[in-house]
This record gives structure tokens, C-alpha cells and sequence, in this order.
């Protein structure tokens, strides 16, 4: 959520943000109705106090038997057009938030320029490609011939874009979230939680999925939603709070099943587990003093970039530009890990610096040591990592000649000291 004193101060470059995100400038318009808005506010304010000196001058006539007649007429029709411009502020104001609610965060100075995703900028790749020898195999084709991941069950049991994983493989999965849980709470400082799959059009709202991406979720017959990413119940801890700054930062974590309606992703990724409604994420969200956030990013981010050199994962650092970042973020990080079965780089990470932006829409703020609320906390989030995601990169550079995966050293305790899944 934007703040309309700061685009009162300069509509310019509110302008000029919202360009960057491939918008036209909406400032004049947003300003004119802030402008409609306080004259009635103002009038409502003037009106009270004449309706105040009215009530008093009243009250001392009657106290003489004085008539009252006149005084009493003007003061309903005061009160009557203070109720209509009342009502006049009150629409303008929802005008105003509603279309403040729809417009995406700024970006951060330093995130480049460019429609999608081809002008993304690679920082830093680690890890070389395996020379496998072979032609490696996608996931899917692997985990079909091992008869460990089911397509055909699922759609029975729940339509596309689902998968069934039996045996050894659906023990990988378990593991590789137990393993990216005990990394970021034991070594990272990231408190884990439990929370609600289900939650409520606030917490959606605060995070910037509503009303925006309302296409993009499932929703409940009782008006719940299932959560996209764990992103949404965590930030949400701070809503409506006022935290101390000596609590800050506060780090998150939480493993769930998340859930997307893909609605614009039709013929993307259809074969395999890449692109799922249903799938399994390890959530990392930060709150932090507006000073420190910055560093934070770079610090979840590295949190992220660890879980992938545990695994042994070739994977590159991206920093997305503006029209490949997200609604809510001011500046991300995408990891992409190495896929030999698509010969390709794919998203495991996306870590992003949201700035206030969610923290405004939530009312998520913090107290100085002096006692004084000081302003809005910065929120930041990230994967760490898509365990589906995790799961796939794992099968496929860890593939062997036969059809086989080597499990990875860093999983091996969590499988009972298995170390190869073969047919």
C-alpha cells in the first residue's frame, strides 16, 4: 500500500515508479479525488463546530423559555449536509484505497529496467553442470519408470496438475523438507511454525494477493482461502501489531502445502511437477527495522543459496527486473537451479525485500526504545526452498546411467541411510 502524502509531496515520481511497472500515470487522478476527499472532510469539520455553537445557543434559550423553533431547523439541515458530505469523504476515501490497493510497490533504485524476464540480470552462478555421459531424463520420466510417481492416479483421484509419489520417493520429498526446516532453524536462527492452511480475506489483503490475484487462489464454500505460500500466515503475525524494535528482527519459518489455481499458466509446464496446484514449500519471512533490511535480504538470500550447495545443486542468483518482480516487492532475488533432464535453468527461490508496502496494508508497526511508535516494519520473504522443486532437481542431476538417483549426503540421515532409489 502506498502512502498518499508521499504522492502528494511528488506526484512526479510516483509517476515515474508506477512506469516502471509498465503503468500509466494515475497520480493527477489519485490526487484530485485526495483533494475532493479533504474539502469534504474540511466542510464536515466547519459544520460541526457551527453545529456545536448551534446546540449551545439552543440549549441556553431553552434555559430562558426562549422559542427554538428556527435554531432547531438550521441545526437538522447543518446536520443533514454533514451527514451527505460525511458519507461524500467516506466513498472518496474507499476510492482511493481500493485504487491504491491495485497499484504494485516501487521498485528499489537499482533493480533494472526491462518488460520480462530476458532482461533479468545473472550475479553469480555456482556449480557446474554434471557431464553425465548419457542423456539424462526429466524427473517425470524417472519417476514413472522407478513406478514411484503417479500422474494417472492422481488426475483420477483430483484432475491435472497433480502427482501421487509412492515409496522412496515420497520419503525424498519428506526429507527434503525436514532437512531445509532443521538448516534455517538450527544454523540460520529462523523460529519454525505450525499454521492455519485456511485464512481470511485480511491476511490475503495484507500480503498483496487480494484483491489483485484473486484468480490465482482457491476458495473455500465458507469464503476461506487456501494459502499460496506460507508467506501469507507469517507475515501476517504482525498485523495490527505494534512490535518492539528490540524484537526485531524477527525471523520465520514454516514447511506447508501451498496452494495455486495456476489460472495463468495454461499449456506451461504441463508434464511433471514443475507448475502444481497442490505442492510443498519451506517459507522464510523476515520483520525487521527499516534500516536493516536491505542486509536482511542479502542474508535470507544466502540462507537460500545454502539448503542448494548442501544438496550439491548447480544454481545461479538472478536479480529480476521490473517487470518480473512481483506486486509486492520492492527487489528479488530468484535462485535458479540446473535442470539436465530440460537442459535449462528453473526457479527454485524467489527471495524479495517488500519493503512497508505489505507492512502499510497490514498495519504492521514498531516501537522505538524511547517508546515512541516509530513507523511500519519492513517485511521480507522467501523460499528456502520449493521442496517439489528441490525434489525434481535432485532426481535429475542425481540420475545414473540405470535409471537410479544417488541421494545426496546432506539427506542421508533423514532416509535411514539410504543412499540410491533404483527399480
Amino acid at each position: 500500500m502506498h502512502d498518499i502524502r508521499a504522492i502528494r509531496d511528488d506526484p512526479a515520481a510516483f509517476d515515474a515508479a508506477m512506469r516502471r511497472r509498465g503503468l500509466e500515470p494515475i497520480a493527477d487522478q489519485l490526487l484530485e479525488n485526495d483533494r475532493e476527499c479533504r474539502v469534504a472532510r474540511t466542510s464536515v469539520q466547519d459544520l460541526q463546530t457551527i453545529r456545536n455553537l448551534l446546540s449551545r445557543e439552543i440549549g441556553e434559550k431553552k434555559r430562558r423559555n426562549e422559542d427554538t423553533s428556527r435554531l432547531e431547523i438550521d441545526a437538522t439541515m447543518r446536520q443533514q449536509t454533514m451527514n451527505t458530505l460525511a458519507q461524500e469523504a467516506a466513498r472518496l476515501e474507499g476510492k482511493i484505497r481500493a485504487r491504491l490497493a491495485e497499484l504494485p510497490n516501487t521498485l528499489d533504485d537499482d533493480v533494472p529496467d526491462g518488460a520480462d524476464e530476458r532482461s533479468n540480470v545473472v550475479l553469480k552462478e555456482v556449480g557446474a553442470p554434471r557431464d553425465f555421459g548419457f542423456a539424462p531424463k526429466q524427473h517425470f520420466e524417472l519417476g514413472e519408470a522407478l513406478d514411484l510417481m503417479d500422474f494417472s492416479l492422481a488426475a483420477k483421484l483430483a484432475g491435472s496438475r497433480f502427482v501421487v509419489l509412492r515409496g522412496a520417493l515420497a520419503r525424498l520429498e519428506r526429507a527434503l523438507g525436514q532437512f531445509m526446516l532443521d538448516l534455517h532453524t538450527g544454523e540460520h536462527g529462523y523460529e519454525e511454525a505450525s499454521v492455519p492452511l485456511l485464512v481470511n480475506d485480511a491476511a490475503l489483503y495484507g500480503t498483496g494477493q487480494l484483491p489483485k490475484f484473486a484468480d490465482d487462489l482457491f476458495r473455500t464454500t465458507d469464503n476461506r482461502w487456501l494459502i499460496p505460500t506460507a508467506e501469507v500466515p507469517l507475515t501476517n503475525f504482525a498485523a495490527g501489531e505494534i512490535l518492539p524494535a528490540k524484537t526485531l528482527p524477527l525471523r520465520l519459518t514454516a514447511l506447508t502445502d501451498c496452494f495455486r489455481a495456476e489460472a495463468g499458466a495454461a499449456g506451461r509446464d504441463t508434464r511433471g511437477m514443475l507448475r502444481q496446484h497442490q505442492f510443498r514449500k519451506v517459507e522464510m519471512v523476515s520483520l525487521t527495522h527499516p534500516d536493516d533490511s536491505a542486509a536482511e535480504h542479502e542474508r535470507m538470500t544466502r540462507c537460500a543459496e545454502t539448503v542448494l550447495e548442501r544438496l550439491g545443486l548447480p544454481y545461479r542468483r538472478v536479480l529480476l527486473c521490473a517487470g518480473d518482480t512481483g506486486f509486492s516487492a520492492a527487489k528479488t532475488f530468484d535462485l535458479e537451479v540446473w535442470l539436465p533432464g530440460q537442459q535449462a535453468w528453473r526457479e527454485i527461490s524467489s527471495c524479495s525485500n517488500c519493503r512497508d508496502f505489505q507492512a502499510r496494508r497490514m498495519n504492521a508497526r514498531f516501537r522505538a526504545p524511547d517508546g515512541k511508535v516509530a513507523g511500519f516494519v519492513h517485511t521480507l520473504n522467501g523460499s528456502g526452498v520449493a521442496v517439489g522443486r528441490a525434489l525434481i532437481a535432485v532426481m535429475e542431476n542425481y540420475q545414473q546411467a540405470d535409471g537410479a538417483i544417488i541421494i545426496p549426503d546432506a539427506l542421508r540421515p533423514y532416509l535411514g541411510g539410504l543412499s540410491r532409489i533404483s527399480g
